[in-house]
């Protein structure tokens, strides 16, 4: 992969403590900008081991159709939180109730099955015995994916979505 690894994550409760606008940029920068740059490189390992591992019964067939579905889905989800969601938040509307919000919360409920899909594709996330180093750094890169992902929902659903981080000077309604 050529991303570098992420700096460990304060806790949710850490983040708690944040304002509305410095938790949003957090995600923009560390969740939104990191599935931009993962997807395509784990598309791209993912056809080139398909494609010369097609013989082996391991072979993670489909995974690089389904890891492109993962990134249209995530994308659009992404520019909806950047271009609406966020500018809503931002401008110090409690996300409380919001429909944007519930929206959201249910295309994570997609995100989350999403990635069930691609870890049963790839066989756990275990890489296999004998994998060639482009099946390894997928095995790797998927294992990153899975909890970018994972703590990127969490972060959303269970800190800026409740509405406890008010931007500063306001207090959270509801």
């Amino acid at each position: 992969m050529t991303t570098s690894p992420a700096p460990l994550d304060r806790t949710l409760a850490d983040w708690q403590q944040a304002s509305a606008s410095e938790l949003i940029q957090h995600i923009l920068q560390r969740y939104h900008e990191r599935h931009r740059q993962q997807l395509p490189e784990l598309v791209r390992l993912a056809r080139r081991v398909e494609e010369v591992h097609a013989d082996r019964p391991d072979c993670p067939r489909g995974l690089a159709d389904h890891l492109e579905g993962m990134h249209r889905e995530l994308e659009g989800h992404m520019q909806k939180e950047e271009q609406i969601l966020f500018r809503l938040i931002g401008s110090g509307m409690s996300p409380v109730g919001l429909p944007p919000v519930t929206v959201m919360r249910l295309e994570h409920e997609d995100h989350v099955q999403a990635l069930a899909r691609m870890v049963e594709l790839a066989n756990g996330l275990s890489t296999p015995e004998g994998a060639c180093n482009t099946w390894q750094t997928l095995m790797a890169g998927l294992r990153t994916l899975h909890d970018d992902l994972t703590q990127h929902i969490a972060l959303e659903n269970n800190v800026l979505f409740e509405g406890r981080n008010a931007p500063e000077g306001q207090g959270s309604a509801g």
